[in-house]
């Protein structure tokens, strides 16, 4: 038999390894866990779309959209967007229209919030070569949830649009827009945006572009897209037709 100077020695041996282990888990249970990443400044998507219909028809239709925002949390918020939009039709070309913009918001209260934009449009079958038009105004964010946000703002300054064979006009510019986004479920979300310019001296003539749409997730990074557009010139140069519609379908990457 082992002496019992001997089993005692173990037990102690026992012990200690047994203290040590819990001293370890108890140190590493209360090691704070490392923060997350840093949110970026920086938030935005590219997208593009294709589609080809062959048969009684032949057509080609593309699609690019780019948009940015640079929210530092603090200060102004900076947001950019772009679209452009070329279809053919039987080898004709049936749609042509290029748009960018730029606009700072300034952040007066929870609620109100002032913003310059300059806005560029090019349009072939609006007949509107270019339309340049910088404008300021003030903003009210009617909802700002997480699920759902939706604002709307008022802004003036002026306009420069150059239509084919004609010289530039340079006149004064109103502008009216809303904008609603409606998270509808965690991976689906609703889109709609109205924006007006009216002619300072003549608001009846009005360049009018609505949009409506669907952005659902694939995954972390990527969604899909359907948007219907409407653009509506009130008074178009010559025979244009006042009213265009596209349905835009693409996948775009988010950043």
């Amino acid at each position: 038999m082992r002496s019992l100077s001997t089993i005692r020695n173990r037990f102690l041996t026992l012990l200690a390894v047994a203290g040590a282990v819990c001293l370890s888990t108890a140190a590493a249970a209360q090691t704070p866990a490392p923060p997350p990443d840093p949110p970026t400044d920086w938030t935005g998507s590219i997208g593009a779309g294709l589609s080809l219909t062959q048969g009684n028809n032949n057509t080609v239709n593309f699609s690019a959209a780019f948009d940015s925002v640079y929210d530092p949390k603090h200060g102004n918020v900076a947001k950019f967007t772009a679209l452009f939009l070329r279809g053919k039709k039987d080898g004709e070309l049936v749609v042509d229209r290029t748009s960018f913009g730029a606009r700072d918001e300034r952040t007066m209260s929870p609620r109100t919030f002032a913003f310059g934009q300059v806005d560029f449009l090019k349009d072939t079958f609006k007949q509107i070569d270019s339309l340049v038009s910088p404008n300021a105004g003030f903003g009210y964010k009617v909802v700002d949830s997480e699920a759902t946000k939706f604002l709307v703002d008022a802004g003036a300054g002026a306009a420069w649009e150059k239509n084919p064979g004609i010289d530039t006009k340079v006149y004064g510019a109103i502008t009216l827009d809303e904008k609603l986004t409606r998270q509808l479920t965690p991976t689906t979300t609703l889109k709609h945006a109205v924006s007006s310019l009216l002619k300072g001296n003549e608001p009846a003539d009005g360049l009018y572009t609505v949009s409506l749409g669907l952005g659902v997730k694939i995954n972390a990074r990527m969604q899909l897209s359907i948007d219907l557009l409407d653009s509506f010139k009130n008074r178009p140069p010559d025979a244009a037709k006042r009213n265009d519609v596209a349905l835009i379908t693409s996948i775009a990457a988010k950043y």
